[in-house]
């Protein structure tokens, strides 16, 4: 957790999530006031738990919005898709509330003060959430980075991280090139050779500086980045930075020693009980908030297929250390959609999904069995997705480190599925690997528990299903 928050772009956000969680829960001690201000016997009494109230308003609402992925550092979205997506998130919430206070009776809060909450709270928060971002984007808020390379491997973040979610956590000032490069990048962005590289970070105000020369050995100017260091400079590798910034590990930047040097990998006794006792509190949690759904995904193939036809589909996939182990689903196919015996990748608009397949793809909700592999302890909720022992052996020969993926147990959900859409050929397997390679570095409960509940953005619009 503490590697995540060293990420200059999540420590915007948790500010930001302080603020809003403070913003939401005065939003319900305003509207308390307002609705009871001409009586001071009704407020006092009011008064009393207003405090229990308003924090569980403030939970209730900020749960919704990060559901709907509002805290993810790299949402590419219009203002009124933000603002569109704000409202959902505030709708959701409020139902939840509702649905909250039969629960708990004690926590009840009137309609009026309720939807006065919600109005207050949804202004306030989209208002400050505007002006936030605003600042955000601010050249002159952002970390100075200088990348110290200009070849093929610094070209790459001109290249890859051109958009500006991209660098929202950093201002690229420029390239050096190394005494070996021949500059890929254009020629405006180059600073000049000749100048001693202390005296470039102080003329441009460099906090940071990138090590991305495309061949080190002997060319790293030791003592002038020794110099930058002593300036209050910080220091990192190319890979590293990349993998900081873009919530991914490039592969083509990716070399042993870097993986076994780097941190990370954490796999102590302690984070393993607290993954499994995590996984299977969440598991049965799940199920038990989903029972109905999956009684009714269950009726519906049944009257779709007929009496006789299978319900639950059963599939070799591959887990932990290469162990495989059968995976259970809703059958979401024809029963002859693979007679031949051949593995073929889910393609869109797939002729052997049923019409009950199809919903259910697209919400999910053909997943759910799964479950079941969690408590069994063939998977985690969060991890890398499980693939089929033919792909396996077929991407492993051709993409490096794909092997590294399987460390882990894999996961019903996972961060490629919320960074990147479905994959289905081998191109998408390996933009896929950077992803899950980040989260076989840097997994922990938190991580888990943002994964897990911004997962229900991805059911909500269905995105990369197929």
């Amino acid at each position: 957790m503490l590697r995540l928050f060293r990420q200059p772009i999540v420590r915007w956000i948790t500010l930001l999530a302080i603020v809003e969680l403070l913003l939401l829960a005065l939003s319900l001690n305003l509207a308390t006031f307002i609705r009871f201000a001409p009586s001071p016997e009704d407020l006092q009494a009011s008064s009393d738990t207003v405090i229990a109230r308003a924090t569980m308003f403030a939970v209730v609402i900020f749960l919704g919005m990060a559901a709907l992925g509002e805290y993810r550092g790299n949402l590419r979205m219009s203002w009124r898709g933000q603002l569109a997506r704000h409202a959902i998130a505030f709708t959701f919430g409020g139902l939840a509330l509702i649905v909250g206070y039969y629960v708990v009776p004690q926590a009840y809060v009137g309609r009026g003060v309720l939807s006065m909450a919600l109005a207050i709270g949804f202004l306030t928060t989209a208002g400050f959430r505007g002006l936030f971002m605003r600042l955000v984007e601010m050249d002159a808020l952002k970390r100075r980075v200088l990348v110290y390379g200009a070849g093929q491997r610094a070209a790459q973040i001109h290249t890859r991280m051109r958009r500006r979610s991209d660098r929202r956590g950093f201002f690229l000032v420029g390239y050096i090139p190394g005494p070996n490069d021949t500059p890929q990048v254009p020629e405006q962005v180059l600073l000049g050779r000749d100048e001693a590289l202390a005296d470039v970070v102080r003329r441009e105000r460099i906090s940071e500086i990138v090590v991305g020369v495309d061949d080190r050995r002997g060319s790293l100017p030791m003592d002038d980045l020794l110099a930058c260091r002593q300036l209050g400079v910080q220091i990192t590798d190319l890979t590293t930075f990349v993998e900081r910034e873009a919530g991914r590990v490039q592969l083509t930047m990716l070399d042993p020693s870097w993986l076994v040097f780097s941190g990370g990998f954490n796999a102590t006794p302690v984070a393993l009980f607290l993954k499994r006792a995590f996984d299977i509190a969440a598991s049965l949690a799940i199920a038990l908030l989903c029972w109905p759904l999956m009684l009714g995904t269950a009726l519906a193939i049944r009257l779709e297929s007929g009496k006789g036809q299978p319900i639950f589909y059963r599939q070799e996939r591959v887990g932990e250390h290469g162990r495989t182990f059968w995976l259970y689903k809703f059958r979401s196919m024809r029963t002859d959609a693979e007679m031949d015996g051949v593995a073929r990748w889910a393609k869109a608009n797939d002729d052997r999904i049923t019409r009950v397949g199809r919903i259910a793809r697209k919400l999910r909700f053909d997943e759910l069995p799964q479950l079941w592999n969690v408590v069994r302890g063939d998977m985690s909720i969060v991890g890398p997705r499980p693939e089929r022992p033919q792909f396996v052996s077929d991407l492993e020969g051709k993409i490096r480190y794909y092997n590294l993926r399987h460390s882990i147990k894999p996961g019903l959900a996972g961060w490629a599925q919320l960074c990147y859409s479905y994959g289905a050929s081998e191109e998408d397997a390996a933009e896929k690997l950077k992803y899950d390679l980040f989260y076989v570095k840097n997994h922990s409960l938190f991580l888990d528990l943002v994964i897990l509940i911004e997962t229900v953005e991805v059911v909500i619009f269905g995105r990369g299903a197929r």
